[in-house]
């Protein structure tokens, strides 16, 4: 397991530099925190670490964004709306979780069933003085 802190917004660029490092051959993150923990600013910072230069953004409504990187495409998924199970079916979540391709989920904790065993979780919580702990691992 591993610790990364988050000390201000202008150190999210160097936390998101030390998640790049931990990936190795991982490919599927769930990233669970309270709403407003960080979830989407991380992702974005890790995103653009990965060269993204399309517009990252929380991917509420539509549910999948996919962005092209230097690692290939990264699917960022927000089932924050999910209400069934068939809508994560309906979806092709299987497809993309297989690909091979970077999957980084907010709100994993709403389609636990549909995870794969080699999914990653991350744990982003706020500390003292409005730091955040993102725990990996």
């Amino acid at each position: 397991m591993s610790e990364i802190i988050i000390h201000s917004l202008e150190d999210i660029k160097r936390a998101a530099s030390e998640f790049v490092a931990l990936i190795g051959n991982r490919r599927i993150f769930a990233f669970y925190g309270h709403m407003g923990a960080g979830k989407t600013t991380f992702i974005k910072a890790i995103c653009e670490e990965l060269g993204v230069t399309d517009a990252v953004s929380s991917p509420t409504f539509a549910i999948v964004n996919e962005y092209a990187s230097n690692m290939g495409s990264i699917y960022h998924f927000d089932f924050y709306r999910i209400k069934r199970s068939s809508e994560v079916l309906d979806l092709g979540f299987e497809d993309y979780a297989y690909s091979g391709n970077l999957c980084l989920m907010e709100w994993p904790e709403l389609i636990e069933e549909f995870l794969p065993e080699e999914t990653v979780e991350v744990h982003i919580e706020e500390i003292e003085g409005g730091k955040r702990r993102v725990t990996v691992g």
